[in-house]
Order: C-alpha cells, then structure tokens, then sequence
C-alpha cells in the first residue's frame, strides 16, 4: 500500500512539475510571438528579396546578389558566425519563347507558355508539328508508336480539384512535368506541350523542373495555362489537324559557383548537437520567388532573430541554412549533407519551410514514433498558435540527403495550402500574394519548434 501511495505521489509530483515547465514555456512562446508580430521584419526582408533582387534562378546575377544579401542580414541578427558554403549549380537560361496554334483550316492564334526548366529549346527558327492529345500516360504506353511519331505531344492531365490537401493533387500532375517528355520522345515525338500542374484558372502558365532519361533524345517541353489547355482541348475535339510551331531558345550553359549561407547560434549545454532549418534562395526565372521560397527563407532568418533579439541562449545548437540550388537541381542539400558527413556533425533535426507562405497549421515529419510523440507532447503549447496537424509523412526536399544519408529526423512547415498551387512557379508568385500576418505566423511556428527541441532535445 505503502509503495503505490509512493507511486501516486511521485506521479503528481511530476505532473506538476511539468505543468511549472509548460507554464514557463508557454510564457517564452507568447514572447516570441508578440516579437515577431509586432515587428514584421521578415516580411520587410521578404519584400526586399522580392522586389530589389527580384527572381533569382541558379546560375543567375540575381541568384549571387540574394547568396550576397542573405549573408548580410543574417550577419545583421547578431548570429555567432555566419558562413558560405561553395556549391557548383547548373545554369539554365530561358532564352525567348514563342508558340502558335494552326487549325486545320490555317486559322493562326497566338498562345501563351513557359519552358520547362532544364529543358533544350527548338534553335532559332522553332519547329511546326501537329498536335496529339494525350490525357494520360496509360493512354501513351497503348498507343501505336507511328502514332506519335514527328508529333507535339499536348499532355492533357488535370490538376484534381477535388482534394482538399493540393499537395495531394501536385504529386500525380508533376510526373507529367518530370518525366513524361522522355516517354514521349522515346515514341518518336518532337517536342512536348503539358497543362500546368497549377489549380489556377487564369492565362499564367507554370514553370517547373524536367528530367531526361539519357537513353533518348531530348526535346523542347513548355507548359500552357489551364485556361489556354481548356481552349486547345476544345480546339482540338472539332478539329483533328490542329498544329504549333512552337520556338524556344533555352540552354543549360556551364555550371556556375554558388553557395548556400548559413547562420547559426551555439548551444550553451549541447553544442554538438544541431537543429538545422532553411529554405531556398533560388527560385525560377519567372515571377518574384515570394512564396516558393521566399518565404522559407525569410521565416528562417526570422527563427535566428528572435533568438538573438530576445536574448533566449539555446540548449542546442540551431543553424538557419538558405539554400542554393532546389528548384532544378538540389545541389545546395546535397552539398550541405556532404560537408556535414565532412566535418562529422550530428544534426539530431532538420527543417524545411517550402510550402509557401500561407497560415501554418502543423508540420509533416518523418522520423520515429517515439520522436514524433515527443513532439506531439507539446501539442498543448502550439494549439495556441493555431498548430494541430502533426500526423502527415514529410520532410523537405533540400533536407532529404540528411535524411537519406544519416537517418536524420525531418519535418516540413504545413500551411494552409489553398493557393500555393495557384502561384507556384508562374508570375503569380509575387511579393504581393504573401499576407504578412501569414508569414509571420509561419516564421512564429517555426521559431517555437526551433525553441522547443533546442530545450529537450528530441
């Protein structure tokens, strides 16, 4: 009887103990909050990126001016050392671009359109083909391969509307942007037309990353609006000989040197443990990088500033990394996990902001289940700030080769995501499509999970 009084007592006493913590927690949280909230530097920060740098695609002027000005005002936080990290990164330019729909009849109309990033172009004079309309690439696998020979191929795969997660309808869209312009070719078509994987309804087409398969040819590939792929859908069920010419006068040039900047504060007890946290510098060659990921970056910035600002000393060591090179290529996270392996550091998290700048409601993770309850135990101290989603599978790309090559748990910051897709990779995405309340509501969420593993670890 004696032992379970002993065990009552001794739970109670814990429990209260813990609540003591949260308490003091809670009051450290609220203090970072009303910072960031009432000073909105990382939205100023953002807008400065955005509109004095402006997009900033890898290998670009613009793309050293950000690596230059991320180090001056991560410097700025006061941070204990700030450093670069060299990478070598692709360079691909746009070049110009141009296209126009023949009916059968020889009706001429203009259409707008963007290259797909990494893609080789047409050469000066363009090319001419008819067009054929795939919906799916099922429907390319049966189809006869004389079918698709000298054609364009207009991949017609929808954006799904239907789910409420858009990142749930991005995934199945991107394969027709990443690789289905190498199943095309290797049926003998010239050149590829896709739909945006974009949940907009506007004439603004989507850029985005493509991958050759070596074992065929390459060919010119651009995206075109839902809009104008919603027109040319009609188009072409009244009509059987619809052609482009389509003129593109992108090239990949010769690597160029970059780096990614880090900041970082050192643990006062654990120094030798490092929580990591970015986004990425780069961005396409269209619109203002505000969003994808402007965003992250500034957020990350922001997590070291209300450190430094509040004079809060982290247990652990935390490391805010703006990376180079995610959008077409992941150089960036792949150099930082080599030089990581290099200089033997042992990163117990790594965290990505790179879903936009929207209202943050939790954040994705991929690591052990004892890890992930830990941190769902303080599912009380965030639900304040609006943070209850803590149960999707995530990470980040430029964190992924920490993970993959050490295990290293991962998250990702979940916001709101009812309009990133609408923005992404188009001239959509600019400073004015980011709500400064949201933004720093994200830099506010990222701050306190920084603040948290810093104090116990995970």
């Amino acid at each position: 009887m004696k032992k379970i009084l002993f065990y009552i007592a001794l739970c109670c006493t814990s429990s209260s103990i813990q609540a003591q913590t949260f308490k003091a927690d809670s009051a450290v949280l609220k203090q970072m909050s009303n910072h960031i909230l009432t000073n909105y530097q990382c939205y100023n920060d953002l807008r400065y990126l955005c509109k004095q740098i402006g997009h900033r695609i890898s290998g670009s002027e613009q793309a050293a001016q950000a690596v230059e000005w991320g180090k001056k005002t991560l410097e700025k936080t006061g941070c204990d050392r700030v450093f670069l990290q060299e990478v070598m990164v692709p360079h691909w330019v746009r070049g110009e671009e141009s296209a126009q729909i023949i009916s059968g009849k020889g009706v001429v109309s203009n259409i707008k359109l963007s290259s797909l990033g990494n893609a080789v172009g047409t050469g000066p004079n363009g090319l001419q083909a008819q067009l054929l309309m795939i919906n799916n690439i099922d429907e390319l696998k049966r189809i006869n391969p004389e079918t698709v020979k000298g054609k364009i191929v207009f991949f017609n795969f929808r954006f799904d509307q239907k789910n409420i997660n858009t990142f749930e309808s991005y995934g199945p869209c991107v394969y027709y942007r990443w690789g289905a312009p190498s199943e095309a070719s290797k049926l003998g078509a010239i050149a590829v037309v896709i739909r945006s994987v974009s949940s907009a309804y506007d004439d603004k087409p989507h850029t985005g990353s493509l991958h050759y398969d070596p074992k065929y040819p390459t060919i010119p590939a651009v995206a075109i609006s839902n809009t104008a792929a919603d027109a040319l859908e009609l188009q072409m069920s009244k009509d059987n000989k619809v052609a482009m010419h389509l003129r593109t006068t992108c090239q990949m040039l010769p690597d160029v040197k970059s780096y990614n900047v880090v900041g970082e504060i050192k643990g006062s007890e654990n120094p030798e443990e490092i929580i990591c946290f970015g986004g990425h510098l780069d961005s396409w060659d269209i619109g203002e990088g505000a969003n994808d990921d402007g965003a992250g970056v500034v957020q990350a910035i922001e997590a070291l500033r209300v450190f430094k600002e509040l004079g809060i000393r982290p247990k652990r060591t935390i490391r805010a990394i703006l990376f180079m090179n995610e959008e077409n290529g992941l150089r960036g996270g792949t150099k930082y996990a080599e030089l990581a392996e290099q200089n033997n550091e042992k990163h117990i998290l790594a965290i990505e902001s790179d879903a936009g700048g929207g209202t943050p409601l939790g954040f994705s993770m991929t690591m052990e289940s004892e890890k992930r309850a830990k941190i769902k135990s303080w599912a009380s101290l965030l639900l304040p700030y609006g943070l209850y989603k803590f149960d999707a599978e995530g990470g980040g790309a430029d964190i992924g080769p920490l993970h993959r090559k050490f295990g290293t748990p991962v998250m990702e910051l979940s916001p709101d995501s009812q309009r990133y897709f609408d923005m992404h990779h188009s001239d959509n995405d600019v400073f004015e499509n980011v709500h400064r309340r949201e933004l720093s509501l994200g830099a506010i969420a990222l701050s306190h999970m920084v603040y948290l593993v810093s104090l116990y670890g995970l």
